[in-house]
């Protein structure tokens, strides 16, 4: 098992530009969900993931966190301006 300070720094690792931990990105565990909530601030944009107990097994486990890339892509996207 693992915690949120190592599946932070996992998603970090895969994903380097996205920020520092406890800073621009954050996660905690829902118990009512019972799924990871990966929260990223980059500038005035903010955005909340509902990772799902597979994909963050899987991305404990080296695999890249494909959800979470696509949500990450879209807040780049917005933070540079270009929308869909």
């Amino acid at each position: 098992m693992y915690d949120k300070k190592q599946l932070c720094e996992k998603i970090t690792s895969i994903y380097p530009d996205i920020g520092q931990c406890g800073i621009d990105i954050d996660v905690d565990f829902d118990n009512k969900e019972r799924a990871w909530v990966v929260r990223l601030v980059k500038d005035s944009h903010k955005l909340s993931h509902y990772l799902d107990l597979p994909e963050a097994d899987d991305c404990m486990d080296g695999k890249k966190c494909v959800s979470l890339g696509l949500e990450i892509a879209q807040l780049r996207k917005n933070v540079e301006g270009k929308q869909f």
